[in-house]
């Protein structure tokens, strides 16, 4: 039976495993009283060979999709592997970051104590708005002011860690927020400031249908709070950027 808050936390390991990949993942969660939203990672709840059956089994949901949009995949030869393509999207790319764990960021300390701000960007960034599973295609900027405690990180990791947040879905906002969240307890600045700017394919492609519009919204942290002139030296070289 599917797994919610009301599902007994006594079950065995057989009972657990003729449960479907999903109800079992599920499960684990609801029994450890961790939330599962869009955005969330779970990837501490996946064993070894689920994701392989939990792509299986979306595969199998989204057939049933199809078939309910009346859709005849037997004849129609460019929809014959469409739930099969589409589960390994969703699974394997545009939500991965829900399944896999952090990537693999070395830090090292600042041996050179560099305390002056550093602007990484722009990243390209790829997401889904967890509305309409529409994407959101963008780029990220980085600020940091690091101090003689700080960890730094090299650039490539950056886009690593940004990719990770990004790859769910979910809405901007919130995306920043984790991004932010993530890289102020990896490198430990005294200043963070985090610009997306993004196209959303739900306003693009379906509602208004609004080619022209982007959304720009930002994260403001430490230094970069408090200093009207650090925000604004930011700022400004960004714009120089995009100028």
């Amino acid at each position: 039976m599917p797994v919610d808050s009301a599902t007994p936390i006594f079950r065995n390991e057989d009972e657990l495993a003729r449960l479907s990949a999903s109800e079992r993942i599920r499960y684990r969660l609801v029994a450890n009283g961790c939330r599962y939203h869009a955005n969330d990672n779970i990837a501490g709840f996946v064993k070894d060979g689920e994701l392989e059956e939990l792509q299986a089994e979306v595969a199998e949901k989204l057939q049933e999709v199809l078939r309910a949009l009346v859709i005849d995949t037997d004849s129609d030869h460019n929809t014959q592997e469409t739930a099969k393509r589409v589960a390994k999207m969703y699974v394997q790319e545009v939500f991965k970051g829900r399944y896999v764990p952090m990537p693999s960021v070395t830090e090292f300390p600042n041996v050179e104590r560099l305390n002056e701000l550093m602007i990484v960007g722009p990243i390209t960034v790829r997401s889904a708005c967890s509305h309409h599973l529409c994407p959101i295609m963008g780029r990220v900027w980085i600020g940091i002011l690091p101090n003689e405690f700080s960890n730094l990180i090299g650039l490539s990791k950056y886009a690593r860690i940004c990719e990770w947040i990004m790859n769910r879905p979910q809405i901007q906002e919130e995306a920043v927020t984790m991004l932010a969240n993530e890289l102020q307890e990896r490198v430990k600045p005294d200043g963070l400031a985090i610009v997306m700017e993004a196209d959303h394919f739900c306003m693009h492609w379906r509602g208004v249908k609004d080619s022209d519009s982007m959304m720009t919204n930002s994260v403001m942290r430490g230094a970069f709070l408090k200093d009207a002139n650090l925000r604004r030296e930011f700022l400004s070289l960004l714009s120089k950027k995009n100028g």
